[in-house]
């Protein structure tokens, strides 16, 4: 009975929206509150006419991922690949760390040597020239740091040195040279890794804003460009595409966010890019494709996400770069091609990247390819007919005859 109310009053919000939209009703905000099962029992007339929801991307437009990682309880992980933990943190994180890491060694270093130097007594003995000290010309914590820092950055300025009668100084620099070449190393290292990494060679890989669907060579295509804005090339460039959209399986199992691959060139190698120019990259919307059964008027309709990746090589570093972009629902336009942006000038060819982007209107069908190729299978279907199926129809034309003028058939057989 509960439930019944629950539908019978949400029914009743709805309609009174659709005859007076100037109004809003306060039990229509709480709507997303329902509970799960009192969704699943609304009438499907009612989730048509629910307000559309925003579709949220999977990854942005600019490449990055839409996902957030919550409640990771093993954060010791990140531990024990420090290095890598140290390269994705921001630049503000990192080069505290790398301050802060060789500031700290040098302290730690220069209060171990001032220690060593008030335990023997030099600090008593600084004006005997009589006493052999540990470091000469160490007479304080600022002179230890002093010297702390010469010898990690082996900078040795010959004013503080040490002797030979302080066994316990030689073991703490053999222990500081070797710690801190090792800081070195694994600070030096990350900060080149850091500075070295692809990421911003990605910037300069665009996608057209748009993708779109038109026909071509006769077969509705799904195609979206790419081009790189620098005159070196990504060694083997290649280009994949993702459907992101979630389903239920027979079974009654959602999965959201469901991965399908698109075909953009996979087995004829049309997927591995000579990129020195823009290209348009084409998907060709067979049976085998995710939009096989979907038609110019359900497109809106359809809570999908196209993800595109191109990779490939840096040709200066060797290092593999990738960029990404997405197309949701709105951003594909049905019954449009991409403006040529390659012309033959004195010489050589030219680029116009400021028609890179644009798109002008064709004549395409509204229809899906599912219907595209129905219609053409009919049309193929007068010219496939075989020998005995006209024989078939001649001889039933002739029935029908006899069955009419029985008298005289009669008078012509005698």
């Amino acid at each position: 009975m509960t439930m019944a109310k629950l539908t019978e009053s949400m029914t009743n919000v709805l309609e009174g929206d659709s005859m007076d939209q100037d109004v809003e009703s306060p039990v229509a905000i709480h709507q997303p509150k329902l509970p799960k099962q009192a969704r699943d029992d609304l009438p499907r007339h009612i989730s048509r006419d629910r307000t559309k929801r925003k579709i949220q991307r999977y990854v942005r437009k600019d490449g990055k991922c839409n996902v957030h990682h919550g409640n990771v309880r093993e954060t010791y992980r990140y531990l024990t690949d420090i290095f890598t933990t140290l390269v994705d943190l921001k630049w503000r994180f990192n080069l505290l760390i790398f301050v802060m890491v060789y500031t700290v060694t040098w302290l730690f270093f220069g209060m171990i040597w001032w220690l060593i130097a008030y335990i023997r007594g030099d600090m008593d003995h600084i004006e005997d020239p009589s006493w052999t000290p540990c470091v000469t010309n160490l007479n304080g914590f600022v002179s230890a740091f002093l010297f702390s820092i010469e010898t990690e950055t082996t900078i040795g300025y010959g004013y503080r040195v040490i002797t030979d009668k302080c066994p316990e100084g030689i073991i703490l620099l053999l222990i500081q040279s070797v710690l801190g070449s090792i800081v070195n190393a694994f600070m030096v290292g990350c900060m080149f890794v850091k500075i070295s990494q692809p990421k911003k060679r990605a910037e300069t890989l665009v996608f057209s804003t748009h993708a779109v669907i038109s026909m071509r060579d006769g077969k509705l295509c799904l195609m979206f460009r790419v081009g790189d804005l620098r005159n070196s090339h990504i060694v083997e460039a290649s280009i994949r595409a993702k459907l992101i959209k979630s389903k239920q399986t027979s079974e009654g199992e959602f999965i959201p966010l469901n991965q399908t691959d698109i075909n953009v060139g996979y087995y004829t190698g049309d997927d591995r890019l000579f990129l020195v120019s823009p290209l348009i990259i084409s998907h060709e919307i067979n049976q085998q494709s995710p939009f096989w059964e979907i038609s110019k008027a359900q497109l809106p309709k359809e809570e999908l996400e196209i993800v595109v990746i191109l990779e490939g090589m840096v040709e200066a570093t060797g290092m593999t770069c990738q960029a990404r972009s997405s197309y949701i629902t709105s951003e594909i336009l049905w019954g449009y091609r991409f403006t040529p942006v390659l012309t033959l000038e004195d010489g050589f060819y030219e680029v116009d990247y400021n028609s890179f982007h644009e798109t002008y209107e064709t004549s395409t069908p509204s229809l899906s390819a599912k219907e595209l190729a129905e219609l053409a299978n009919r049309a193929e279907l007068p010219l496939s007919w075989s020998v005995s199926s006209k024989l078939n129809q001649h001889a039933e034309l002739e029935t029908e005859e006899e069955e009419k003028n029985p008298e005289e058939l009669t008078e012509r057989n005698g």
